[in-house]
């Protein structure tokens, strides 16, 4: 059986409807009874109209979409989903990229699409640790700056050595007293007594 999904970022824009999908997955042999359908954006994690479709869905049925960014967040979450399908013995189809996975030219298309996610992943995680090698050799370090200055922190385990209150520190520094006990738990001041 051919189930349809579908999807368009918001019922309240008159620009974007559904006709055109539904267009291209009549012509492709959907039933009309068999598509599902959101008003939502792909980069939400709930899409009641694609869970149903999903739990619809029976071994060797064909879920169909009009373009693979109707089905996924991202590649990741496309490839993840298609898997999930090919787990069920459900085949794959996208009218527009010409994607079957019930071919062996679809299943390589696939396969394809697999490698290039990995792929950009690895970019990405390459990218960003040299950027943050480059930013270390220029003696920057990520992450959020300190909140108490290793001149003012001297100071105030010096106040709290000589018997100073914590509440009493947080009130002559300016410092709130969460940021304090966060910065003596990490320089393992209490540790030390």
């Amino acid at each position: 059986m051919l189930v349809g999904y579908m999807r368009v970022s918001s019922e309240l824009n008159d620009k974007q409807n559904t006709n055109l999908q539904l267009d291209a997955l009549l012509r492709a042999g959907v039933d009309r009874r068999n598509i599902f359908e959101d008003y939502i954006s792909g980069s939400k994690d709930n899409r009641p109209g694609l869970t149903k479709a999903l739990e619809f869905l029976e071994e060797g049925d064909t879920l169909i979409v009009w373009k693979l960014d109707r089905l996924g967040r991202s590649l990741a979450h496309l490839i993840e989903t298609i898997n999930a399908l090919k787990e069920k013995n459900i085949a794959f189809k996208s009218i527009t990229e010409g994607m079957d996975t019930s071919t062996s030219s679809g299943e390589l298309m696939f396969h394809i699409f697999g490698a290039l996610a990995q792929f950009e992943r690895s970019l990405i995680k390459e990218r960003v640790n040299a950027g943050l090698a480059a930013a270390k050799k220029r003696g920057r370090v990520g992450g959020r700056p300190r909140a108490i200055s290793e001149e003012k922190l001297s100071s105030i385990c010096e106040a709290l050595d000589n018997g100073m209150s914590k509440a009493f520190v947080c009130r002559t520094f300016g410092v709130k007293r969460s940021t304090l006990i966060d910065t003596l738990n990490r320089i393992g001041y209490g540790a030390l007594e």
